[in-house]
């Protein structure tokens, strides 16, 4: 589950939005840009996931935390937990907050502003900030030669997408986007089905991110967005589609190339999602896609903020149909089919829940999705002992996420939801906005290709704290 209130968190050096005034919309135009030529066709095969910790003597890397709010709360103890995370630094517009997130630590400090973080000696940025800001940051970081961790999505612009893979290209430094459903019950176990060929061919498949806004967004966004939040609780729903579309492409290695999408235009008139106050000039509070995929099947996702459905009980929900089998999801129930019978495989999905007093000042509605574990899908044999108790999230999603960015920066091998599939899952969104936006017109997706990153630096990626009594 997802709702990362976090995102909305203004960073330092940004003002508020104001309803009074209203900057151009972050939206494509109905022409989608052109993007340059990749070199080769994509490699679009998932990686194959580690099965064991890394080596105690691997290294060490130091984090800086932009953003201290709600959904960097988990991080932060995590990185803080890693073995092989020196120091962490933290900062935020309202510094209140960095201290309060800092005191919780014996490893954090704070740092005034997210130039001086970029100034520092840290390694690597992880980026908690509304989500219309991600790309912009992202740039930043990189160009101030800093690995980046980026909550999602990945940008709101192709242009944004095609800079962030650009600068990771040319300074072979590691970008990963946090997409929650990449790690998600139904993706993992569906990554191992479709890699055995048990569906046979996969032609359709579904991704719904199903999330009402009476629960727990309202709380989030007037969190996060002050007295103007409105302006920004207008959040256009395509341009947030990664938990759907990464759920689907998580597990099936093909990527967009096409898309059709209708928008539903929001009737409940009290100022959430009116154009005339929406930062994005966005009236669309429900959106459906219909994409084509390069492998000749078909998705279908669902965006949804006006919805009689219980959100915190599963708000990301699939379905992958082929030849020879299916998988499909409801709010309580998972089975899978073959031409035979029906088999109900939900036990294996639940994310066992623990209590965590780092949530206990979220909206009720929210709090499932910070508070749960792992489910029996999930294989926990490459983790660091130290999440064994951790606070985890997102339906497990959080232990697996944290640990693949350190693991990506001390051995220099890509992360899985690397700069290429973080664009293979955002693109398709900002497209089916501008698909939308011309009444359901189908339109193509850029390919932005698919490369590992180079190797990372050992000066780059190795850190030395007597803190912690040992060098890396």
């Amino acid at each position: 589950m997802s709702s990362q209130p976090e995102n909305h968190l203004l960073e330092a050096g940004q003002q508020r939005p104001s309803p009074l005034v209203r900057p151009a919309p972050s939206r494509p135009a109905t022409s989608v840009p052109a993007v340059p030529e990749t070199p080769a066709a994509p490699d679009l095969r998932l990686p194959e996931e580690p099965d064991s910790p890394l080596d105690p003597g691997a290294g060490r890397v130091s984090i800086g935390i932009v953003g201290a709010g709600q959904f960097s709360t988990s991080f932060a103890t995590l990185w803080h937990l890693h073995p092989h995370v020196s120091r962490l630094s933290i900062t935020d517009v309202i510094p209140e907050r960095a201290a309060a997130l800092a005191a919780e630590y014996e490893l954090a400090q704070t740092i005034g502003s997210y130039q001086e973080l970029l100034d520092s000696d840290i390694d690597a940025v992880a980026i908690f900030t509304q989500r219309w800001t991600h790309g912009p940051l992202v740039l930043q970081a990189l160009r101030a030669g800093k690995h980046v961790y980026s909550a999602v999505p990945m940008a709101v612009e192709l242009t944004e997408i095609e800079e962030i893979i650009a600068e990771v290209r040319r300074t072979g430094l590691t970008y990963m986007m946090g997409e929650t459903s990449y790690y998600n019950p139904a993706t993992v176990y569906m990554r191992d089905r479709i890699r055995k060929g048990d569906l046979g061919r996969v032609f359709y498949t579904e991704g719904d991110y199903v999330h009402d806004m009476d629960l727990g967004f309202y709380a989030a966004y007037r969190y996060s967005g002050g007295p103007d939040w409105k302006a920004t609780a207008s959040y256009p729903p395509m341009l947030y589609p990664t938990h759907a579309i990464g759920g689907v492409l998580g597990a099936l290695p093909a990527r967009a190339v096409s898309v059709s999408c209708i928008g539903v235009e929001d009737d409940r008139d009290d100022g959430v999602f009116d154009r005339e106050l929406s930062q994005f000039n966005n009236s669309f509070s429900n959106a459906s896609a219909l994409f084509k995929l390069s492998d000749g099947g078909a998705m279908r996702t669902n965006e949804m903020r006006r919805v009689g459905y219980p959100s915190p009980i599963r708000e990301s929900r699939f379905r992958f149909f082929g030849t020879e089998a299916s998988f499909e999801q409801l709010a309580h129930q998972t089975v899978w089919n073959d031409k035979q019978e029906s088999h109900d495989i939900s036990a294996d999905f639940i994310p066992v829940r623990h209590p965590q007093p780092e949530v206990a000042d979220l909206d009720p509605a929210l709090r499932a999705g910070f508070s749960s574990g792992t489910a029996a899908v999930h294989d926990r044999s490459r983790l660091p002992r130290e999440y064994d108790y951790a606070p985890n999230g997102h339906e497990g999603a959080h232990h697996f996420l944290a640990d693949d960015f350190i693991r990506s920066l001390v051995t220099g091998e890509s992360p899985p939801v690397n700069a290429w599939r973080a664009a293979m899952f955002t693109a398709p969104g900002i497209v089916a906005h501008a698909s939308a936006l011309a009444g359901g017109t189908q339109l193509p997706i850029p390919d932005f290709g698919a490369l590992p990153s180079p190797s990372l630096s050992p000066r780059r990626n190795r850190t030395t704290d007597p803190s912690r009594g040992r060098s890396s």
